[in-house]
């Protein structure tokens, strides 16, 4: 579908709010919403953790895994598998705008496994023009994704991950109708760890803990023009827990929860100029140490966190139906919504869908969007349980 303005697709590439200038109550201070490049990156990929809030570092191992916490795949069932999701952005306004994604992964032993994916994100097709009677430029901004994971068991409950990322964001957006801007590139890794326990005998069901961490998108900052402009990748902390309960042998319920935090700095207007801008210190200060800053830098800490409860409900391993909650402080972004979810196995096939109903004035992109996922398992079976 075509567009005419700029500003159009400014919108549509924005996954948070826009940085605001109000001054701050408590302290009379300029500080705006954090911002990042390549917001992509933090889109829920798959169809099963959109259905419990966008929850998956901490959640059983599947082949989407390498989004949310890679060192699951050590825990994987089956040796290997390939899932490919498809998620419709912005579908009650176009049709061609959506994020795709292709996930393979290998247990290559008891005790490590390997995972690759590639996630492409089209902003559809868009018309630039300096007059409203020049020939118009079509252009097809899009970014995309390509990593590679290595996970391995550091005992026999615990696992580590690695994964390194190669992101190209090329948005097209040149000075006028007839130039077009350079693509912008960067490199990333993420640091990950997963924790399953043994199946525990309670007085009438069985049960099992989950931990998971992963400080994801690590990496230089990505520059779109000559002249200097830079923006942050989304480098994101995720801690979460869960419990399985084993009802018996047909029916299990897990729930998890998960807290998430970006590490980059918070905008504010350290000059004192009024406004802010590239002259202020968070804007020059370099990723490594704006990650350890960003624990400290804001008027208001713990309204930079924003969590997520989910549960899934499995029937004979075959049937899941899923809810999730999910929260942002209005400061923060104010992305708050209610999703549900299901999903279907038969042997080898799982097969996934998603809903997202906003409960914030700020309506989801993914507001009104199925988002389908379907996961190829194949190889030996592993006994984790």
């Amino acid at each position: 579908m075509k567009k005419v303005f700029i500003p159009i697709l400014l919108a549509l590439i924005t996954f948070k709010a826009s940085a605001q200038t109000d001054p701050a109550p408590e302290t009379g201070s300029l500080q705006g919403v954090i911002t990042t490049g390549v917001p992509f990156l933090l889109i829920a990929g798959d169809a099963r953790a959109a259905g419990m809030g966008d929850i998956g570092v901490v959640t059983s191992s599947d082949a989407f895994s390498q989004q949310w916490n890679p060192a699951k795949y050590a825990f994987a069932l089956n040796k290997q598998g390939i899932g490919v999701t498809y998620t419709p952005y912005l579908s009650k306004l176009v049709n061609d705008i959506f994020l795709g994604n292709i996930t393979y992964y290998n247990r290559l032993s008891e005790g490590s496994a390997v995972g690759v994916s590639f996630r492409y994100f089209s902003a559809g097709e868009i018309e630039l023009r300096d007059t409203p009677d020049q020939e118009a430029l079509i252009v097809k901004p899009n970014e995309l994704m390509f990593d590679v994971s290595y996970s391995l068991r550091l005992s026999e409950r615990f696992s580590m991950a690695v994964a390194g990322r190669f992101i190209n964001s090329d948005l097209k957006l040149g000075q006028s109708a007839t130039s077009e801007g350079r693509a912008a590139s960067s490199f990333a890794v993420d640091v990950a760890g997963y924790y399953q326990s043994e199946e525990i005998a309670y007085n009438d069901f069985d049960g099992r803990w989950r931990l998971g961490f992963n400080v994801s998108n690590i990496g230089p900052k990505i520059k779109y023009d000559d002249s200097g402009s830079e923006s942050s990748l989304p480098t994101n902390l995720a801690l979460g827990g869960g419990f399985d309960f084993i009802l018996d042998e047909y029916n299990k319920v897990g729930v998890s929860v998960e807290i998430d935090k970006l590490l980059v700095p918070t905008p504010s207007d350290s000059n004192n100029d009024g406004s802010i801008d590239r002259n202020d210190d968070y804007y020059n200060e370099s990723f490594f140490s704006g990650m350890f800053s960003s624990f400290g830098d804001g008027d208001n800490e713990l309204k930079e966190y924003v969590w997520a409860l989910g549960a899934e409900y499995w029937y004979q391993d075959s049937f899941a139906f899923r809810l999730g909650y999910f929260n942002e402080a209005e400061e923060a972004g104010s992305r708050k919504f209610l999703s549900l979810g299901a999903g279907f196995r038969y042997t080898t096939i799982n097969f996934d869908v998603s809903y997202l109903f906003s409960t914030s004035k700020v309506v989801s992109p993914l507001e009104g969007s199925l988002r389908f996922g379907l996961t190829f398992n194949f190889g030996d079976e592993y006994d984790e349980y």
